[in-house]
């Protein structure tokens, strides 16, 4: 297990660097440019240097006039160290401002996530072992449904019935007007109920594919011949259905899991714009639209980073779920 790891670790370290070779060439190429746009409004003031002139001044001072790849060996050099630089858009280091706006996507995904979990994997088994049932379609329709909704369409009709029509919920923000009057529950409950919309339209939209991939597998394993043999010891078929069936089921399911971990961070770009909630994925959008380099290429080196990560947790808990698993 331990070579196994300092193996995978290797590989993933060769992996990132050709990633953020190809994200910091993607970052050069975009139309969108920070100082091209920075450049034309001091242009505009009185008295200021021609456009041409600042925006000659403007690549030199963010090494922008070196070819892509000198460029990019810059960055590196940098990153390694832990030096990302500061946000053009922001105006404050990158670090700094991930911090600020990292834990409110992350208190996002976390309940979307448990939420997710705790609908999709008992509803899939309830499906699966009531094939053909009442109960099978109706879960069936519900996971399609879920599957075939876009999050903005199922968001703007969440903040019309609960934001607009029953006025329980505010429409946009993380917090609300009276925030600052609150003690620090008070506070926590504010934030709380203002996440509650941004993590339904997240649970709904997402628990469908898991809940249908539970469904399939448990399936599979119902019909092995083991199942078959148990039943026929006498087991009694919750034993069958929970020890025997579901611990097998389990192995394809941590490959989700598992690779689940960068939507924990990574934040979701649609609904945080949407719901306007200062996440990482809105932070991240704003700057990419503006091409803010720095706070883009780490944030994407970032989720680059936790994939990985995710794919090396998923191959070691298939050793922790099936003993009959093993490293090699």
């Amino acid at each position: 297990m331990k070579k196994f790891i300092i193996r995978r670790l290797l590989l993933s370290i060769l992996i990132l660097f050709f990633v953020s070779l190809i994200i910091y060439c993607v970052e050069r190429a975009l139309p969108t440019s920070y100082v091209e746009g920075r450049a034309r409004t001091m242009s505009q003031k009185q008295g200021a240097k021609s456009y041409e002139e600042l925006l000659s001044e403007l690549n030199a001072s963010y090494g922008l006039d070196k070819p892509v790849l000198h460029g990019y060996f810059l960055w590196l050099k940098d990153a390694v160290r832990g030096r990302f630089g500061e946000s053009w858009v922001w105006h404050q280091p990158v670090t700094e401002k991930f911090k600020s706006v990292i834990w409110y996507s992350f208190a996002l995904g976390l309940v979307s996530f448990i939420l997710e979990i705790a609908i999709a994997i008992p509803l899939g088994i309830l499906s699966a072992t009531k094939q053909y049932s009442k109960t099978d379609y109706a879960v069936t329709v519900l996971a399609l449904i879920g599957i075939s909704l876009p999050s903005f369409f199922f968001a703007t009709i969440l903040k019309w019935v609960f934001a607009i029509h029953l006025g329980w919920f505010d429409l946009y923000g993380i917090v609300g007007r009276m925030h600052e009057r609150y003690s620090s529950w008070g506070k926590l409950l504010d934030i709380a109920k203002h996440l509650v919309l941004p993590s339904l339209t997240l649970t709904i939209v997402s628990v469908g594919s898991l809940m249908r991939y539970t469904r399939t597998n448990m399936l599979e394993v119902l019909n092995a011949d083991y199942i078959r043999t148990a039943r026929a010891k006498g087991l009694s078929e919750k034993k069958v259905i929970y020890h025997h069936a579901f611990r097998n089921t389990l192995i394809p399911v941590v490959t989700i899991l598992g690779n689940s971990l960068p939507g924990l961070f990574a934040g979701a770009m649609i609904t945080e714009t949407l719901f306007q909630i200062p996440g990482i994925g809105y932070t991240s959008y704003q700057s990419l639209i503006q091409g803010d380099i720095p706070f883009t290429m780490f944030y994407m080196t970032f989720l680059a980073v936790l994939t990985l990560l995710g794919n090396l947790i998923a191959d070691i808990l298939y050793a922790v779920v099936d003993p009959r698993v093993r490293v090699n």
